[in-house]
């Protein structure tokens, strides 16, 4: 009961809230150097909620593993959509949710080696599909591959904001700040369009006391960018994606679907 009393508090937030530019849509690149800290996870859970609370979302892999894609039951593209010479729209791919859409990724190892060597023709296409087509979504998350490569750089360079999940262990300060120095390299070169959407802490487990450690360190250190809201380890979280669908589905009075309804609902107080 509870997770759907927070589903509907989501619906009332978002349609008594007040943008201020509506005409602005947030671009969230949701990006981690490191793999298994619940990235692709937080990508498509936190799309799925969105589009619950009414927004028009967009939830694009670039990922070349395609988790976020076959995690909201769609196939991998034969060729990145991305590196094709016809309009974002016409890749955009309906889902099983109301309000969100998908820009599939591609396993393709031509299409890989082609985005990671980061061509500045490729850098570019991505800001132009983005750019032409933004006003039919509210949101656009992009999914990105574990490393601080070209690809997750120019994702980064397309974006309002950047959200990074980290898991509660003891590298997680180490990866942070590399992570760090790439993020405020972009802003650089931005001029301010970047900013820090916020760090997730993930797989958190209150019981151990090395979560406890790494929740105290970020906190202190980041201070108001770090989200309330924490991510349990939660074994519904693990199993949603293998039945194609978001946590809220699969499992809604889970810990875990609770703690993306909130994270929403957080993201949404954000704007």
């Amino acid at each position: 009961m509870q997770s759907i009393e927070l589903s509907r508090n989501i619906g009332i937030h978002a349609a008594n809230r007040i943008r201020h530019n509506s005409a602005m849509s947030r671009i969230i690149c949701i990006a981690n150097q490191k793999g298994g800290v619940g990235k692709t996870t937080t990508a498509v859970n936190l799309s799925v909620g969105l589009a619950r609370a009414g927004e028009r979302v967009l939830l694009i892999d670039l990922d070349p593993q395609c988790n976020a894609t076959s995690g909201v039951g769609a196939s991998p593209a034969e060729v990145h959509p991305l590196l094709i010479q016809t309009p974002l729209r016409d890749s955009v791919l309906e889902t099983g949710w109301d309000n969100l859409r998908l820009l599939p990724g591609s396993r393709s190892f031509v299409d890989v080696d082609r985005l990671e060597r980061g061509e500045p023709s490729d850098a570019e296409v991505l800001k132009r599909h983005l750019h032409a087509g933004i006003a039919n979504f509210d949101f656009i998350l992009i999914d990105c591959p574990p490393s601080l490569g070209q690809l997750t750089q120019t994702a980064l360079t397309a974006s309002t904001e950047v959200l990074m999940p980290i898991q509660c262990e003891f590298y997680a300060m180490e990866g942070l700040t590399q992570m760090i120095h790439v993020i405020r390299d972009v802003m650089h070169r931005q001029d301010g369009r970047l900013t820090f959407g916020g760090i997730l802490l993930t797989m958190y487990d209150p019981r151990l006391e090395l979560t406890r450690e790494v929740d105290t360190e970020v906190r202190e250190f980041f201070g108001d960018i770090v989200f309330d809201t924490v991510i349990p380890r939660d074994v519904a979280v693990s199993e949603a994606p293998s039945h194609g669908l978001s946590v809220l589905d699969y499992a809604p009075r889970s810990r875990g679907s609770r703690a993306y309804i909130e994270l929403c609902m957080e993201v949404l107080e954000r704007d």
